[in-house]
């Protein structure tokens, strides 16, 4: 636990008050009283108006949105102090003082894999040679593991899940502010991932952890080799990702969608469920409607193939 006179004194802010406790940092929108937030994109104003925050990094041109009870820390690069207090909040990777592992009934564990000290693992699961369980992580039933799987800290894995070799769940995602020396200071990842029951990821793929919150992964997703989820994503149930495919961080896929080979996502989308994407489909946009959609720029793939068709004839003219 850290006050937030402590938080001030480590961003490089001016604060006189209380010596209020802070857990953690969250998004305006889940904010407790406990915790600490920021604005820095001005289209979440109506969010700081309504947090629950103890204190928000602001600028001084937002700083008369924040609500009664909250304490603005007025500074004019709010995202970077975020990102130096996200640093105050970054769990232990290797915690000695967590209890000894728990191992369900039936499962079995290589000798070369390892459980931390913290992690839960449930009945008849699999843990292969080389894989990892980091602390204060969470196996359902009947998981399957294979060699060299890597689950960070603080993943939860529900029951029935498969994960093939090489893969890694709850690395980093990839946030990073910057200083006006166009220096890059890393954004703690101090979320965590979930995946659903009954999920399969292929070799070689990476499910990034969230900022905040959660990573998730929905009942019944199929995520083939090779794919990329970035940081505080949402993939819908029962959807399918097709090798080399991507979503960058913040997007959400509804149920049952359909990303065809090394198609990919912008941040902070939202993808309509049952929508489908042919192989190499560059989706920069809201998708509202179910369809099918290809090339890029993205639009009906009946559309592009006449597209393709009329460029291939014009070539030949």
């Amino acid at each position: 636990m850290i006050t937030l006179d402590q938080i001030a004194r480590e961003c490089g802010i001016t604060y006189e008050g209380d010596a209020t406790s802070i857990l953690a940092i969250n998004t305006l929108k889940d904010a407790g009283a406990d915790e600490i937030s920021f604005l820095d994109n001005p289209k979440y104003i109506a969010d700081l108006s309504t947090t629950k925050a103890a204190a928000v990094f602001v600028s001084q041109a937002t700083a008369e949105h924040v609500p009664e009870g909250t304490i603005a820390l007025v500074d004019d690069e709010p995202y970077l102090k975020m990102a130096l207090a996200s640093k105050l909040f970054a769990p232990l990777l290797v915690d000695e003082t967590l209890p000894a592992p728990v191992i369900g009934k039936g499962s079995y564990v290589a000798p070369t894999a390892v459980v931390a000290n913290g992690a839960v693992v449930g009945e008849g699961c699999q843990i292969l040679a080389g894989a990892y369980v980091g602390a204060r992580s969470e196996l359902g039933e009947n998981v399957t593991l294979h060699a060299n799987v890597t689950v960070y800290h603080d993943s939860v894995i529900g029951d029935d899940c498969i994960i093939h070799s090489g893969t890694v769940i709850g690395s980093d995602g990839f946030g990073f502010a910057h200083t006006k020396l166009g220096e890059h200071v890393k954004i703690y990842q101090n979320g965590n991932v979930i995946l659903e029951h009954d999920v399969e990821i292929g070799s070689n793929s990476t499910i990034d952890r969230a900022v905040f919150g959660s990573t998730r992964i929905k009942r019944g997703a199929k995520l083939d080799n090779l794919i990329q989820i970035g940081h505080n994503c949402e993939i819908g149930e029962y959807s399918i990702l097709v090798a080399q495919s991507g979503v960058a961080g913040s997007t959400t896929l509804g149920r049952n969608v359909v990303m065809g080979g090394q198609s990919a996502t912008a941040g902070h989308l939202t993808i309509a469920p049952f929508a489908q994407f042919a192989a190499r489909s560059g989706i920069t946009s809201d998708v509202k409607e179910k369809g099918i959609y290809g090339g890029f720029p993205l639009m009906q793939q009946r559309q592009w193939l006449r597209l393709q068709a009329k460029l291939a004839r014009l070539l030949k003219s």
